[in-house]
């Protein structure tokens, strides 16, 4: 029987334009409240289409040793350009990128995934100490 994360895929952000891409800082300080940012297409832009869209982005954290994951949070993206006039005729696209602000007590690493309604669910992970 296969598992979900036989279908995660994961690739460099540089050359893959679905993976998520974590910017944070390497070393967090103890208390302090910092931006943790997650795009899909930093290097090399994904599409926001009616046809083709990244339709969310999560953010989990595992401590240092620990044995499960936290979710820091979920962000949908519902503005693919879509209109009752038709495909990529509304007034609104929704770029893919969220900002979560995080308070670390510990080391850590993060793990981002995003789901592209095309290709499917992709992931990446940045290790964080303190």
């Amino acid at each position: 029987m296969s598992k979900l994360n036989d279908y995660v895929r994961s690739a460099d952000w540089q050359t893959e334009k679905h993976v998520p891409v974590i910017d944070a800082p390497d070393t967090f300080t103890s208390g302090e409240m910092t931006a943790v940012t997650v795009s899909v297409g930093k290097q090399i832009p994904h599409p926001t289409t009616t046809e083709h869209f990244i339709a969310w982005i999560a953010l989990h954290f595992v401590p240092a040793g620990a044995k499960s994951s936290y979710e820091v949070g979920r962000c949908e993206f519902s503005a693919h350009g879509q209109a009752a006039t038709g495909p990529n005729t509304g007034p609104l696209h929704t770029d893919s990128a969220v900002t979560f602000k995080v308070k670390l007590a510990t080391s850590g690493e993060f793990h981002a995934t995003a789901y592209c309604n095309t290709h499917g669910l992709w992931e990446s992970s940045k290790p964080v100490s303190m």
